[in-house]
């Protein structure tokens, strides 16, 4: 309990038990509510340049600051990748003036081909945060680990994304009793695993900075507790998604309450295409797994994946559609179910949305200090709302989540001078 007063962009006092007297300021009341520095995602797909059909900088941030983050961190599958220093501040020019930071995250290879790296040092000095060919892996070893070893001399982190495509080829959902009943082609948890193994051997070679995109396997977060007791210069963040839905949805088979579902019978709910997302939405055991990586320290934290499509990529068969759920606006609410069930601890959660990911990329901490500035978010932990796809910010409205309940609320977001009333859908 408290008061906090935002003055000019600034935080100018915070106290303890409240009284503090300024007249002239705005009130907000905000008894019950949470109020936390805004949230930090080291993993978004902004999808601009070349694919504006699915998100623009402009939307993506828009979608951000509804879902109180304030800071982004860019994925580099554009077209053309960001690959080039003025590819990278382009991204940087179209981001300015928005109320988020965009932080674009650098190709590890030139076009994210794999064949050969793209000029770190120059990206670096661009101003990216992180290395990362997201959505296709650095199959070739010998390049990932020259990669691991650039990242000593710039400091930044290689994010990996962990997939074997040898193992994972052809495959539509997650391997297992889920798949084989529905008669789909599965991606095996080993696709990920040898993976994460690989890498991490090769961070431990080098001592490169290694960053584990998307861990969503028991033997991932396996190795990753293993290596972090070794002492190995690894990382790891986990989506929301990966904590709390399971293939059964898939099957339609999916619920929010942690039950088991009443019926095993697959209905009209089954092959939502919105529940399509690479990694796969895993058995109870792998989420159990990773889950528990979260709540021990294991996994450093939680970031969305945000990944928009346009509604053409997903209305088609299954195993035609795109890869990726749209989550900016619906992380808050879907990660506070763990928090009413008492999974995981209020204050951890706004760890993994906050100081995690910002020490993890080594991003300037925000905090709720004297001095500061003002980058807020405030919340309702309990207020229930239902997802409405077609009413997100974000021009991506795949979301599996569509008409189910969450409960969890972004109330206000505040950046600088400016604040986003997200309940209202517009700028004050």
């Amino acid at each position: 309990m408290g008061d906090v007063l935002v003055d000019a962009g600034r935080i100018g006092i915070v106290r303890r038990g409240g009284g503090v007297d300024a007249p002239d300021a705005e009130p907000i009341d905000g008894a019950g509510m949470v109020l936390a520095p805004g949230f930090v995602d080291l993993h978004t797909h902004l999808r601009e340049p070349g694919e504006e059909q699915k998100e623009t900088i402009e939307t993506g941030a828009a979608a951000a600051l509804a879902g109180g983050f304030t800071t982004l961190c860019a994925m580099p599958n554009t077209y053309p990748a960001l690959d080039s220093r003025i590819s990278v501040e382009t991204v940087c020019e179209r981001a300015e003036g928005l109320g988020v930071r965009v932080l674009p995250i650098g190709a590890v290879t030139v076009g994210r081909m794999g064949e050969r790296l793209a000029p770190h040092h120059a990206l670096a000095a661009a101003g990216v945060v992180a290395f990362s060919d997201d959505g296709s892996p650095v199959s070739n070893a010998g390049l990932m680990r020259h990669a691991l070893q650039y990242s000593e001399p710039t400091g930044l982190p290689i994010t990996s994304h962990c997939e074997e495509l040898s193992i994972s080829a052809g495959g539509a959902m997650h391997e297992g009793a889920v798949s084989a009943r529905l008669g789909v082609p599965g991606i095996p948890a080993s696709a990920e695993e040898v993976m994460v193994r690989r890498d991490i051997a090769l961070a431990e070679e080098t001592g490169g900075r290694l960053h584990i995109a998307h861990i969503s396997t028991t033997g991932a977060v396996l190795a990753l507790r293993e290596a972090r007791a070794r002492g190995v210069p690894v990382t790891a963040e986990a989506t929301p998604h990966h904590l709390l839905l399971t293939d059964e949805w898939v099957a339609g088979w999916g619920t929010l309450d942690g039950g088991v579902p009443a019926s095993r019978i697959v209905g009209d709910g089954a092959f939502d295409t919105s529940t399509k997302v690479n990694p796969p939405l895993r058995s109870r055991e792998h989420v159990r797994a990773v889950l528990d990586g979260v709540r021990d320290g294991t996994i450093d934290v939680i970031a969305t994946d945000h990944a928009p499509h346009a509604s053409t990529d997903k209305a088609c068969e299954y195993g035609c559609a795109a890869f990726g759920i749209s989550g900016l606006e619906t992380a808050l609410g879907l990660l506070m179910l763990l928090v009413h069930r008492g999974e995981l601890n209020l204050f951890r959660l706004v760890h993994l949305l906050t100081s995690g990911p910002a020490s993890t990329f080594s991003l300037s901490a925000q905090g709720i200090r004297e001095g500061a500035p003002a980058d807020l978010v405030l919340f309702d932990p309990k207020q229930e709302w239902v997802v409405d796809g077609e009413a997100l910010i974000s021009r991506g409205k795949n979301t599996p989540l569509h008409g189910h309940t969450l409960r969890g609320k972004v109330l206000m977001t505040v950046v600088g001078s400016r604040t986003y009333r997200a309940i209202q859908r517009e700028e004050r």
